[in-house]
């Protein structure tokens, strides 16, 4: 079994990184996407996006974190690529699932399920960039409108050289709607030599059992789930039946995550990076949507400070 918290662009920044790996249980995160136009980026770069790269790739509990790379420039995602593992990446991670509609209009992300020899290409020259004994993974969707070309660009990912390969079970078109389709990536699994990582719909310990069971992989990308639940993939690796994290277990994380928003973020984004979290919490935890009532219309930090220090 290995579990594997999910690159979520906006959310999973490396304050709940840090919040959700210190709960036990992931062998390893993938951090936000670094965008790669036509040139290596500053080291600057990297670091904001993935900022454990100074604490020697790994968040503040020992847990290695692998940069993801966004792009479709052969000789910029490779040289970015070698860049990241200088710096001290645990690995390449290559983003072929973003569904966002300003990434796929610049040909980056879940477009190039268009593509199957673009992507071969792309993970091809991040291969040839890094050492041998590097990782280099890749994460897609089943396809862009459908699924019709899952397989070719599974396997133009295989043949070009990547070590694994993680799969979001839905489409593009789909987004994030239920249900995801496990049976698709069973389908693919039985055609890969290439270890197969599931991602998608797991939320509770039950759902991780029936997607290894469907899919025949111990492996598993945990996304949103993770964010609602932080110590579900402790949970998962003890077989517990718990649905959700106690809601006294997630009140001291959310006092910890707003001292570190408040102490890092500039004050006119601290309000709102809360209020993020919250409304994910709010979808599982009744206590977190009395919470996100309160403090939804609320700009003054003071305040803020005043409501979660009584909760938490």
């Amino acid at each position: 079994m290995r579990l594997v918290l999910a690159p979520m662009e906006g959310l999973a920044d490396h304050f709940l990184r840090r919040l959700i790996t210190a709960q036990g249980g992931f062998d390893w995160v993938v951090s936000e996407f670094v965008r790669v136009v036509d040139r290596p980026l500053p080291d600057s770069v990297f670091y904001r996006i993935c900022p454990e790269l100074l604490d020697g790739g790994r968040t503040a509990s020992n847990t290695p974190v692998r940069v993801q790379l966004l792009g479709n420039h052969l000789d910029a995602m490779a040289a970015n690529a070698q860049r990241a593992i200088e710096l001290g990446s645990f690995g390449i991670d290559l983003n072929f699932g973003c569904p966002s509609k300003t990434v796929n209009r610049s040909l980056g992300g879940a477009i190039l399920l268009r593509e199957p020899d673009t992507i071969f290409r792309v993970v091809q020259a991040v291969r040839q960039a890094v050492p041998a004994e590097v990782t280099v993974s890749a994460k897609m969707r089943l396809g862009y409108d459908d699924a019709s070309l899952m397989l070719d660009n599974a396997l133009a990912i295989e043949s070009a050289g990547a070590t694994e390969l993680t799969v979001h079970a839905r489409t593009k078109v789909q987004g994030y709607a239920p249900p995801a389709h496990w049976d698709e990536l069973a389908r693919l699994r039985e055609q890969l030599r290439l270890p197969l990582i599931a991602n998608g719909d797991i939320w509770t310990p039950e759902d991780y059992r029936r997607c290894i069971e469907i899919v025949g992989t111990a492996d598993a990308m945990l996304g949103r789930g993770a964010v609602r639940n932080p110590d579900l993939a402790q949970r998962i690796r003890q077989q517990s039946d718990t649905a959700a994290t106690p809601w006294s277990q997630l009140q001291p994380l959310i006092g910890e995550f707003w001292q570190d928003v408040r102490r890092v973020m500039p004050e006119r984004y601290c309000a709102g990076r809360l209020k993020q979290w919250l409304n994910h919490l709010r979808q599982v935890h009744p206590e977190a949507e009395q919470l996100w009532q309160a403090v939804r219309g609320e700009r003054e930090l003071k305040r803020l400070d005043q409501r979660i220090k009584a909760v938490a």
